[in-house]
């Protein structure tokens, strides 16, 4: 039986011996891993293709994301409107594009967020309108009053508490009768109800046609609650040839006279 001595495998007690190392045969021992020189196979990593792909498709969705929130966001301030018929001649033509403003007549509570946090009340609201209004000559949008499966739009001409009578072929607000360049000769009859003065109730408008012979208004179904309007028309933006604001009409002999 042969033996083997165990000195072969134990390091040199002398390291002074440089040439021990490279005779063949002998063994160096290392708390070190070995690692080859010349691997056979690369290491495993992304190619450029690969990171491209995946940078592309996150910009993609990224992208998709932003023009969701973008297009809510929208949504949520304004919405189209087509003009459906011909009873805002000349202001407004048969099939006319507008973008309605959603919140120009809305009222925040500045202090409805206080609700939300226990131990925490407040005395009273602090309201917050963003826009003025509805005010005289605004051109709104607002839920049908009658049975109609699509909103009306009409101008107001008549503000909470505001004495409104037609007469003479014209429209008297608080004794003063208005200048409706914009009806470009066009007179207002009372038809069908009595040519009597309306007195606007708090909370409501009273609301005309500028075709005025060819418009249902608040001479048929009365004055119309803020809480139905819609919005206020803002831009028309078709035809190409309409584009730009919808005007408002300004009605300076109302002002510092009761109006």
């Amino acid at each position: 039986m042969t033996t083997t001595d165990d000195s072969e495998f134990s390091r040199p007690s002398s390291s002074s011996d440089d040439n021990y190392w490279a005779k063949p045969g002998n063994t160096y021992w290392s708390d070190e891993p070995a690692v080859s020189a010349t691997p056979d196979e690369p290491m495993i990593s992304s190619t450029p293709a690969q990171k491209k792909e995946g940078s592309v498709l996150r910009e993609i969705i990224e992208t998709a994301l932003i023009a969701i929130l973008i297009f809510v966001g929208v949504r949520a301030l304004v919405l189209n409107f087509r003009v459906d018929g011909s009873s805002m001649l000349p202001s407004l033509v048969n099939g006319e594009m507008l973008l309605v403003n959603r919140n120009a007549y809305t009222t925040y509570d500045l202090y409805s967020v206080v609700d939300w946090i226990p131990g925490v009340d407040h005395a009273e609201a602090k309201e917050f309108q963003p826009f003025s209004g509805p005010n005289r000559g605004d051109v709104i949008v607002f839920s049908p009053p009658v049975t109609s499966d699509k909103p009306y739009i009409k101008r107001v001409v008549g503000l909470p508490g505001d004495t409104v009578e037609i007469k003479d072929g014209g429209v008297w607000v608080n004794g003063i009768e208005l200048d409706e360049t914009y009806l470009h000769g066009d007179t207002t009859d009372c038809q069908p109800r009595a040519c009597d003065p309306v007195v606007v109730p708090e909370g409501q408008v009273f609301v005309l046609g500028d075709n005025r012979s060819h418009s249902s208004d608040s001479r048929y179904f009365g004055p119309v609650a803020i809480d139905d309007i819609v919005g206020k028309a803002w831009i028309t933006y078709w035809p190409i040839g309409h584009i730009g604001t919808v005007p408002s009409a300004d009605y300076d002999e109302l002002n510092g006279n009761g109006g």
